[in-house]
């Protein structure tokens, strides 16, 4: 069986996804999906100047709104429903996991199950929306005192405008949440992780022509458009290794004896993956930076000093936002690693079951043994995905090329491609598994 099993899975293409329906339909809802929130950031907030808000988004395309633009694909460049994308969603779970870990009723409400994974999945929805409607207010607040060569942005400024922006913007994060929703539970992949992907991958032509565009009017030098797309290969590259390294600890299982029959010990491994948290970092630190910072710098024109002071430190580049964005990324890694993988919980379970770590007592001690393994790889998977955000980002701030060719933007793209694609062939096997099963019925049947 496990031969079968094996020869099955080594021989899964593409050319099995047209008998498969049921993944072609999910892929299909997937597409739609996606083309519906590619539409809606086109779709602007009513009461602005677009030609305004290019000009001032595009003196300060190097900055913190440049990478928020990034992630929700042009539309905050573009002042649309979609402006704030998805972001607020993403900050709100940060929050509630955050609290999930220190509150002792989210904690307990947290093992209760479905139930109460729905009730904090529905604190998330409130909280996203309080979240959202502040800063929807905020970019409300600096948009009426954007202007251009003289022109302001916003043609009636005042409270009737502040209420439409906020309703508008609210509503279209609310749509996206509930959209990303729909394509993990009907299509193919993380929803919330394809909306980000799509909004990355469908402005790289424009950034890659962009740059070219740069190098031919001398703006960029020619060897630094080819290292620069040399480096992009090279961190694909590494994340693609880093991202499938795990490490194997062997598990041992007892000879056991059911009925008159002795089954055999059996020996298995349990993965540890070295970058258990994921994209997950790169994501938390960048929405955690992106909503004081863009309120900063939508009203450093016209607020205090120490505003512009701030505006200033937290650039691009800069020491401050480096050493804040490196230290979110760390604390991250290890609080998502931690919630994802409960070290005593394993040993609990293995215990139960019989199973035993070769050399280490069952209990405690293997907690301790997988606690300390999960750590030490956690430091290097922490410390992969800092380099990788890290070096590009002087890059950027150093030569001005696109946000694109980030390690955040790439490492979201890869990632992204990976898990859905290991859904897609996960869907694969199963539909072969199906045509077997009814293969062996009918002619169990003759």
């Amino acid at each position: 069986m496990a031969s079968s099993a094996e020869q099955l899975a080594s021989g899964v293409n593409f050319g099995a996804l047209g008998k498969a329906t049921e993944l072609k339909k999910r892929i299909w809802f997937t597409l739609g999906a996606l083309i519906v929130y590619r539409l809606g950031t086109y779709i602007p907030l009513p009461g602005i100047d677009p030609q305004v808000l290019a000009d001032v988004f595009r003196q300060q395309q190097g900055g913190i709104i440049g990478m928020f633009d990034m992630f929700s694909g042009g539309a905050l460049s573009r002042m649309t429903i979609f402006a704030l994308n998805i972001m607020p969603y993403i900050t709100s779970s940060i929050i509630m996991q955050l609290m999930t870990a220190v509150h002792p009723a989210l904690e307990q409400m947290k093992k209760e199950g479905e139930s109460g994974r729905k009730r904090i999945n529905q604190y998330t929805r409130y909280l996203t929306v309080l979240i959202t409607a502040v800063q929807a207010y905020g970019i409300a607040i600096g948009l009426e005192g954007m202007q251009s060569s003289g022109v302001v942005a916003v043609t009636e400024p005042g409270l009737f405008f502040r209420f439409t922006v906020v309703i508008t913007l609210v509503g279209g994060t609310l749509f996206l949440m509930w959209l990303g929703e729909q394509i993990t539970a009907r299509g193919v992949g993380n929803g919330i992780s394809l909306i980000i992907f799509s909004g990355i991958v469908a402005n790289l032509p424009s950034a890659l022509a962009g740059t070219l565009e740069l190098g031919r009017t001398g703006a960029i030098s020619t060897p630094l458009i080819i290292g620069l797309l040399v480096m992009s290969v090279g961190v694909i590259f590494v994340i693609v290794l880093f991202e499938r390294a795990q490490r194997r600890i062997v598990i041992q299982y007892p000879k056991r004896q059911q009925g008159r029959k002795m089954t055999e010990g059996q020996s298995t491994h349990l993965p540890l993956k070295l970058n258990t948290a994921g994209v997950i970092p790169p994501i938390f630190a960048s929405s955690i930076l992106l909503m004081p910072v863009t309120l900063i710098q939508f009203s450093a024109g016209s607020g205090p000093e120490w505003l512009t002071t701030v505006t200033a430190y937290m650039g691009r580049g800069q020491p401050l936002y480096l050493a804040i964005y490196i230290s979110l990324i760390v604390f991250f890694a290890f609080f998502y690693t931690a919630i994802v993988f409960n070290p005593a919980d394993t040993a609990e379970n293995l215990r139960k079951n019989g199973g035993f770590v070769p050399g280490i007592r069952p209990g405690k001690n293997t907690a301790a043994y997988l606690d300390k393994i999960l750590t030490r790889l956690t430091v290097v998977g922490a410390a992969y995905l800092a380099v990788i955000c890290m070096l590009p980002e002087l890059l950027i701030s150093k030569f001005a090329v696109p946000f694109y060719f980030g390690g955040t933007s790439l490492l979201i793209v890869v990632t992204v491609t990976m898990d859905t694609m290991a859904q897609v062939q996960s869907h694969l096997i199963a539909h072969q598994y199906e045509g077997l099963i009814k293969k062996s019925k009918l002619k169990g049947r003759r």
